[in-house]
């Protein structure tokens, strides 16, 4: 009887895990509602590999089950010899035969995908001008946060990708310190990105962003290998435009060149950001990739403060006062001097000020 009970016990266990992985299937973060080329091939797939496993596991059910119903002890006797089928070439035919049907079925799409999402032949593509055909971006993964830079525009951005719709999106892959993974689930991938060399694949956005009303109008993407004590949170967002407001934007990241804070500036917030913080933040989108921290000239466009948190003043705040408490083992802990509850509001102010889309 307890042994009953104990079985029966897993079933809230199992409807609780159900509650919980609803919540994945949200638009802007699920990967079973593809919005973009790649990310619906990837899915079909997964459907066709797990009718392949559905259909084998439904035809050794039914066996098992007519077995058991038509040569059970209790209908047949305890003398009945069942008729022996050792070494029948009939059997072994068909037991060997038809898993290779099932692998080749299987195995013959995932090979042609594989080959076609590697296929990058397209990004040292010119025009007439030698211009880029297509967009590149190069993706640096750092402890915890995220580089774009797009080196035919010549800016640099962080934490948020900007992406234009219905075109394909190429990326040279990297990691600046340990092995992380870029995936965006809703659009496709994941692919590492190492340290030792640059992995390159491509994505497609079929869908504006703006109309994700439940991810605040941004794709999630999130870094998918074990990178260190803050991996989990080591998100990021994704803005996809249409090719007018990406030109736009692209635009008005450029305008930002020559933008710095001043250390004799009048407002305490960016005095006190040019004193302390500088030296590792950019306030400009035109400048070299590469730098200490993350990129900052679009922070007041910001979703997420350090990628997930709710953006607002008072966490930017509650980052700046002590980032190890939200992101341990983050490489900016410690970099700077202990400000005043003053100093840290005033900068928060400067930070939030920082944009290009407003």
């Amino acid at each position: 009887m307890k042994k009953g009970l104990k079985k029966w016990s897993l079933f809230p266990v199992l409807a609780a895990l159900a509650v919980v992985l609803s919540g994945c299937g949200e638009e802007y973060i699920s990967a079973l509602r593809p919005s973009g080329a790649v990310g619906k091939e990837q899915f079909n797939l997964l459907l066709l590999a797990a009718s392949i496993m559905t259909l084998v596991v439904v035809v050794v059910s039914v066996l098992y089950l007519v077995a058991f119903a038509k040569f059970r002890r209790s209908k047949l006797g305890e003398d009945y010899m069942p008729k022996q089928v050792e070494g029948s070439h009939t059997l072994e035919t068909i037991w060997t035969v038809i898993p290779i049907i099932l692998l080749l079925i299987l195995s013959v799409p995932t090979i042609l995908a594989t080959y076609k999402f590697a296929d990058v032949s397209a990004m040292d593509e010119v025009d007439e001008n030698g211009d880029p055909k297509a967009l590149t971006i190069n993706v640096t993964a750092k402890l915890y946060w995220w580089e774009f830079e797009y080196p035919q525009y010549g800016i640099v951005t962080a934490q948020e990708l900007v992406v234009p719709t219905n075109e394909k999106v190429y990326f040279n892959l990297k990691a600046a310190d340990v092995k992380h993974s870029f995936w965006i689930p809703a659009i496709g991938g994941k692919m590492d990105t190492n340290v030792e060399n640059v992995n390159k694949f491509y994505l497609v956005f079929d869908k504006e962003s703006a109309g994700l009303n439940d991810g605040e109008g941004v794709w999630y993407g999130k870094c998918a290998e074990l990178c260190g004590p803050s991996h989990a949170l080591m998100d990021f967002k994704v803005k996809s435009l249409n090719r007018d407001d990406f030109d736009a934007w692209v635009a008005a990241m450029k305008a930002t060149e020559g933008k710095t804070a001043s250390a004799d500036s009048t407002d305490l917030g960016e005095r006190t950001f040019a004193q302390n913080c500088l030296g590792c933040h950019a306030v400009s989108a035109v400048t070299p990739a590469g730098a200490a921290g993350p990129n900052l000239a679009t922070f007041g466009d910001r979703n997420r403060v350090a990628g997930y948190l709710e953006h607002t003043k008072e966490n930017v705040e509650a980052w700046i006062k002590d980032p190890e408490k939200y992101k341990p083992g983050n490489l900016m802990t410690g970099k700077y001097k202990e400000l005043t509850d003053e100093e840290i509001s005033a900068v928060a102010d400067y930070l939030l000020g920082l944009s290009v889309e407003k």
